[in-house]
């Protein structure tokens, strides 16, 4: 179990150790990089996929579990109170209320889970670890999201749309995010 702990927790941006001010700003910077994330799609056969789950176990990573989820709550609660910073554009209670609501839910948990597992070893300075990291928190959407949407549509078909089409981009957006922690990984 030790070899999961560094002895120089993983901490690139430093943000525990930053004024309230400076957290702050982090929050609002990373609301802005999931809205945009959320509309960035890349074609894939069936369904096309979005860059959210990549920005969410990013942030998760880079600003430790409690930030990150933190982070993600705000973000969620701009797109509760209308903002258009879901897929789509889309906002509002409704949104997350529906049949993806359940995928939406799990980004706070997803972000908390990768900052846990990178202030713990699995970061930018392992890479295979990282990507490990971000496959957890994918999974972990893919998982609470499709059980979400199997009370609308029940689990067979929920599987069928809501997890199996997004396997190849998880395990792609995973692959991404590691390689980006990797370029913010503290140097020697």
């Amino acid at each position: 179990m030790t070899d999961l702990v560094l002895a120089r927790p993983f901490s690139p941006l430093r943000l525990e150790s930053r004024s309230l001010a400076w957290r702050t700003a982090a929050v609002l910077v990373g609301t802005l990089l999931l809205a945009l994330s959320s509309q960035i799609k890349v074609p894939m056969v069936p369904v096309p996929m979005t860059m959210q789950t990549f920005a969410v176990t990013l942030i998760g990573a880079l600003y430790g579990w409690r930030l990150g989820a933190v982070t993600v709550i705000a973000w969620l609660l701009e797109g509760v109170a209308g903002l258009p910073v879901f897929a789509g554009a889309l906002g509002g209670a409704a949104y997350v209320a529906g049949p993806t609501g359940g995928y939406l839910l799990a980004f706070p948990f997803a972000a908390a889970l990768t900052g846990f597992l990178a202030q713990r070893g699995w970061n930018g300075r392992r890479i295979g670890l990282a990507t490990l990291s971000m496959l957890a928190g994918n999974a972990l959407c893919l998982v609470l999201g499709t059980a979400w949407l199997a009370t609308f549509i029940g689990l067979e078909k929920a599987i069928a749309v809501g997890a199996t089409p997004f396997l190849l981009g998880a395990i792609l957006k995973s692959a991404l995010a590691a390689a980006t922690l990797k370029a913010f990984a503290p140097r020697g």
